[in-house]
């Protein structure tokens, strides 16, 4: 225990040794933290667990020890960086807090790898969900904006009750957390952590409701670890609010037609019409309530008592405000969301829809919720009536959304993210396959089996990609597509605010981002004078692209006679017959580049122009 209690100081005496040696404050944290683990609490640990089997300790000690320092360097990161404290005194606090940590770990080291078993299983399943939280706060207030998080903040800046190509709620979320958190990246995506929150106490409710409290916990931490419900958690996209509502309307929707209690369906009204406000593909879960009060006995008592219709008419009058904006913009949003995307090239995009399903939920969720999804029989051999029930529908609230989007998938495109939300209904059925020998035979022993080492990888994988995102691994890149990831757009919003102020002729350039928004949002978000930057940001759609709210924040034919900068990823994108139709003069195209630490991320193009207009 001695050896644990002396590793703050080892931990401190090594960073200033690092730090006095002309290391960078990040490396001499990373350096410090190593030495600290090797001469204090790695030999603590193994004096500790020295009857226990080596290669499961070493396996469990090696995981653990690097999510703590995932979580540590994140840490320090907000301290030293996000909020200016001196390396020192960051590199105290951190210190202090690895100390508890490490001995936290130590204590609720788990007997098993199983879900819902072993020794300290509950303890575990908490710090797992803690863990998980912990990573989003720390990493969410550091790592850039994705384009379309910038882009939703665009949406906030300019506050509306309904928008082309969403509902208003990702705004209204945004501008709540600006209003409350400030400007930063922690105050546009606070809402997403809230609505994680929300999420998790509905569905822990739901699935305890209907199969006991092992699974509860179970389904607890599958939803804050699998890929889709970690991501929404952190991004404050539509999907965020859509996966509180959603997982909201399932919880009150099985305490009205499993429990049979008549004041849910109001709770469900109130969840379906956020849900609208949020997404319009909540609708589904209307259609599959629907589709499981006709196919079951007990709840077509449901179509003889008011409540049902008083739901569907407080969701609807929370919609309204969506409406009333389609109605003065020719209802611009519904079609976009409807006949739009069946007028696309068709193409059979089943094999990618799949894909992504396996992307969201891992292999061993996919496998597991095919083979849970397809069961006739309820979780038990005799089960109780309501659960039975509460299994099928649940089985019905998950496929019959999946099989609208398998029917689109045949001949349309599809996109990563359109299942995610529709996968809540699985979770209760994941976590109760997880507790329970279910599904029977092998592959049900092999499910459960590979749930332990799932969750610790994905959150390895989660800190290590943070940790990339916010600090950097040495000589890691980014990737063919760098544009599509959250680093570089800080750099490249201050470096273009350069260029624009040495315009030409004294006037502020208007900057356009040559692609559909993602440039202009980011530009926007990242300009040294954000207000400023917001009203001379725009995007190609001045040049025949689309752009969608950018159409009707920069109408075309009131920018004729504006200088313009015209930035891109590709030279070629600057030097098109639509540029040439759409302006006056050019000027050279020019190169810029993007680095980090030293390290060059990718490089940019930008040219000058007077815009003729359409």
């Amino acid at each position: 225990m001695w050896l644990s209690m002396i590793g703050p100081l080892v931990d401190l005496i090594a960073y200033l040794a690092a730090a006095a040696l002309g290391l960078s404050a990040e490396t001499s944290q990373c350096a410090s933290f190593a030495a600290a683990l090797m001469l204090a609490y790695l030999p603590e640990a193994f004096v500790r667990h020295r009857a226990a089997p080596k290669r499961g300790w070493l396996m469990r000690a090696v995981a653990m020890s690097a999510l703590i320092f995932f979580l540590r360097s994140g840490l320090f990161a907000l301290l030293a960086w996000s909020w200016s404290w001196p390396g020192a005194l960051a590199e105290i606090g951190t210190a202090l807090v690895t100390a508890v940590l490490i001995r936290t770990g130590q204590r609720i080291a788990p007997g098993g790898s199983r879900l819902g078993s072993g020794e300290g299983w509950t303890s575990m399943a908490v710090a797992l969900v803690v863990v998980a939280f912990a990573l989003r706060v720390l990493y969410g207030a550091q790592v850039e904006l994705l384009p379309e998080e910038a882009y939703y903040w665009s949406y906030a800046r300019h506050l509306d009750y309904g928008y082309l190509d969403h509902p208003p709620l990702v705004a209204w979320l945004i501008a709540a957390g600006r209003w409350l958190f400030g400007d930063g990246e922690f105050g546009v995506r606070v809402g997403a952590m809230a609505c994680a929150v929300v999420a998790a106490l509905f569905m822990y409710r739901l699935t305890r409701s209907l199969f006991g409290a092992a699974a509860g916990l179970a389904g607890l931490v599958l939803l804050q670890t699998l890929p889709y419900f970690f991501v929404t958690g952190l991004l404050m996209t539509p999907d965020a609010p859509l996966f509180a509502a959603w997982a909201g309307a399932l919880c009150f929707l099985e305490r009205a037609l499993i429990g049979g209690r008549a004041r849910a369906w109001w709770g469900a009204g109130l969840c379906l019409g956020a849900g609208l406000l949020a997404k319009y593909t909540i609708a589904l879960l209307a259609a599959s309530t629907l589709l499981f009060m006709l196919i079951d006995r007990p709840s077509r008592a449901w179509f003889r008592r008011l409540e049902p219709y008083g739901a569907a008419l407080l969701a609807a009058a929370i919609f309204t405000p969506v409406v009333v904006w389609n109605a003065q913009h020719h209802w611009a949003s519904f079609l976009f969301q409807t006949t739009r995307r069946l007028a696309d090239h068709p193409q059979f995009a089943l094999p990618k829809l799949i894909g992504s399903m396996i992307a969201l939920l891992t292999p061993t969720g996919f496998v597991a919720a095919a083979a849970l999804l397809g069961r006739r029989a309820a979780t038990e051999p005799d089960p109780a009536p309501g659960e039975a029930r509460g299994w099928r529908w649940l089985q019905l609230s998950t496929l019959a959304p999946l099989g609208v989007y398998a029917l689109f998938s045949l001949r349309h495109e599809v996109k990563l993210d359109w299942t995610g939300a529709a996968w809540l209904g699985a979770v209760p059925l994941l976590a109760v396959g997880a507790v329970r020998a279910l599904p029977s035979g092998a592959l049900g022993a092999r499910i459960q089996a590979a749930w332990g080492p799932t969750v610790m990888i994905l959150l390895l994988i989660y800190g290590a990609g943070l940790y990339h995102f916010a600090i950097g691994i040495p000589g890691l890149g980014y990737g063919s597509h760098a544009e599509l990831v959250p680093v570089g757009w800080r750099q490249l919003g201050r470096q273009i605010a350069r260029i624009a102020a040495r315009g030409e002729g004294g006037e502020e350039p208007l900057v356009v981002g040559m692609d559909r928004y993602a440039i202009a949002s980011e530009l926007a978000y990242y300009a040294p004078d954000r207000a400023q930057g917001l009203a001379s940001t725009s995007s190609g759609h001045l040049f025949g692209q689309v752009g969608l709210m950018y159409e009707q924040w920069f109408p075309p034919a009131s920018l004729r006679g504006r200088r313009l900068l015209l930035v891109a990823w590709h030279a070629g994108e600057l030097d098109t017959p639509e540029i040439t139709a759409h302006v006056e003069r050019c000027g050279p195209i020019e190169e810029g580049m993007l680095t980090r630490r030293g390290e060059r991320v990718r490089p940019y193009y930008y040219r000058f122009a007077d815009y003729r207009g359409p």
